[in-house]
């Protein structure tokens, strides 16, 4: 019995430890973000607001050289504290698209949060739409959390970046007036079929 219970602590121990280090090594306030054609630590580092040493520490990388179809993270050494959101909210286009982002969009990849911020950006670009950011959000039945009022739960530092990256002109939906969860969209005969995909993020496509 005795050499049970202590097999026993050593398990436990050893589990601590393990969750300890990787709760020391993984980068606090981060995202994973696709890496495409073209990209660099370097222009990620300016993209992102972020040092390339901290790229590389964060994603344990013995050289500058990334590769496209892998992920990195995306490490947010600095997070926006609280008293910094509140004083966002008097720029309304800024704290309103990353109300939107949050809502909608909080859990996917970084990528795919902005890119819902860029179709907001691509409506009014089109002039099929409102022409503002409030406009378009506030338009009637478009966007699920603003009827569910998901829009004003707690605002995340990463829809805050992915706003900004968005009206910096960052556009990973390719272009698309729409997006949309397959998995929420429970009738066959929903008009939403009928737009022409271009794009797939995470749980959202988006389309034409």
């Amino acid at each position: 019995m005795k050499l049970r219970n202590k097999w026993i602590m050593k398990v436990i121990t050893y589990g601590f430890l393990l969750i300890n280090l990787l709760v020391s090594t993984s980068p606090a306030y981060a995202w994973t973000y696709n890496v495409q054609w073209g990209d660099s630590l370097f222009k990620l580092s300016e993209r992102y607001g972020t040092q390339v040493n901290e790229l590389k520490n964060a994603n344990k990388l013995s050289s500058d050289r990334i590769f496209a179809g892998r992920k990195v993270w995306i490490p947010d050494s600095n997070p926006m504290p609280n008293t910094q959101l509140s004083s966002i909210h008097y720029n309304n286009d800024l704290y309103l698209l990353a109300r939107l982002i949050n809502g909608e969009a909080r859990g996917e990849f970084f990528e795919g949060q902005v890119a819902v911020g860029a179709v907001i950006l691509n409506r009014i670009k089109s002039g099929q739409f409102p022409p503002t950011i409030a406009g378009n959000i506030y338009q009637g039945r478009q966007f699920e959390s603003v009827a569910n009022g998901e829009i004003w739960q707690p605002l995340t530092t990463s829809s805050l970046k992915a706003a900004e990256a968005a009206l910096s002109g960052w556009d990973p939906s390719g272009g698309a007036l729409y997006f949309y969860n397959p998995a929420k969209i429970y009738s066959k005969y929903n008009w939403i079929w009928s737009r022409p995909i271009i794009n797939r993020i995470g749980a959202h496509v988006f389309a034409l």
